[in-house]
């Protein structure tokens, strides 16, 4: 029996080790994991890339070896694709060797394990789906809306099947089709988006859709299958072709948005986040951001705007404030931040 494709799903590139999270990649048939949250983990340092300077110049044969042991890779980030170095099990082997830390060894035992457990999920997808299940329900999240995480998950792997075989390029490419498609949704691309939620105040990465209230994943979903079904309905081929699919696709779900935003009067994208603890804290520009893409989306004219943003600003207010957190002190400042926003809506660039 031959071997079952690969799900290249968003969580297949993520572990957690006592409760941190080391990305990952598959790479020459094996992981490759993060060095820089490996060490993050396992020193606890505030500065991973500096602790590696360091253990590199105490050790003289690990700095000798490190252009072997460690590869340049792309993982995945909130900002978009990114290069970094990463290593598969041996090397990370390697490294725990000059990093004394009492968490060495539990970590060598969870290292092994990871990596049997992807032979596995290689072999039969649906343990990946199970293990992305068990992850979600350990960290609190209710069934339902699990459901939808596990859904979006599929859509989106159907949608990047697509761009892989129509010529697009992971990584930049990838990202910048998902921005348009995000932009068209919600009127903020992703980048803007996490800040709304708060979540570019956090140090630790954190993935955008782990912090989606329900009908942000619905319409996320809505958004990625569409444009899937218009990619394959219009044959698209190349970048360009699935750039305007991805447009296309996220205004079938921005429609579907503004229509119930316009019969709730309340705004789709959401503070909300699954931050642990909360964050207590919210800035001026995510505020701002927030604010006037709602304003523009609930306003029924331009006419109407100025009244609207009042409105929502005062929604807003009452919403952070139930939540622990202050606004800004400064309204003139902060009135003056959402001004220059509408004035300067910028383009969607890579998962920004």
């Amino acid at each position: 029996m031959g071997m079952k494709k690969e799900a290249k799903t968003e969580e297949s590139r993520i572990v957690v080790f006592q409760e941190r999270t080391i990305r990952r990649t598959w790479h020459n048939n094996e992981w490759w994991f993060s060095v820089l949250d490996v060490v993050g983990v396992l020193t606890d340092s505030a500065n991973p890339a500096d602790y590696i300077k360091k253990i590199r110049g105490r050790d003289s044969e690990l700095a000798k070896g490190w252009g072997q042991i460690v590869t340049p890779l792309v993982l995945e980030t909130e900002g978009g694709a990114q290069r970094t170095n990463c290593a598969n099990t041996e090397g990370i082997f390697r490294i725990i060797q000059s990093i004394p830390s009492p968490k060495a060894e539990p970590f060598k035992r969870w290292l092994a394990k990871v990596g049997y457990e992807r032979v596995k999920e290689i072999e039969d997808p649906e343990l990946a789906s199970l293990r992305a299940r068990e992850l979600y329900e350990a960290k609190g999240y209710s069934q339902a809306w699990i459901e939808k995480r596990l859904r979006s998950i599929t859509i989106r792997g159907e949608l990047t099947g697509e761009w892989k075989e129509r010529g697009v390029s992971e990584g930049r490419e990838y990202a910048i089709l998902t921005a348009e498609i995000a932009r068209a949704t919600f009127g903020v691309t992703p980048g803007e988006h996490g800040k709304i939620k708060g979540l570019d105040q956090i140090k630790a990465s954190h993935n955008l859709r782990d912090h989606m209230t329900d009908l942000e994943l619905i319409f996320t979903m809505l958004g990625e299958a569409g444009t899937t079904e218009i990619t394959r309905k219009k044959n698209a081929q190349g970048f360009t072709k699935n750039r305007t699919a991805a447009r296309e696709g996220g205004n079938i779900a921005g429609d579907a948005r503004r229509a119930l935003e316009a019969k709730t009067g309340t705004p789709v994208v959401s503070i909300e986040n699954f931050l642990d603890p909360p964050q207590k804290r919210f800035s001026g520009t995510a505020a701002a951001t927030f604010i006037e893409t709602q304003a523009e989306a609930l306003a029924p004219t331009t006419k109407d705007l100025p009244k609207t943003r009042r409105r929502v600003q005062r929604r807003v207010r009452k919403a952070i404030t139930e939540l622990g957190g202050s606004m800004p002190k400064d309204l003139s400042t902060l009135e003056k931040k959402t001004k220059q926003l509408g004035r300067r809506r910028k383009k969607p660039e890579d998962g920004e």
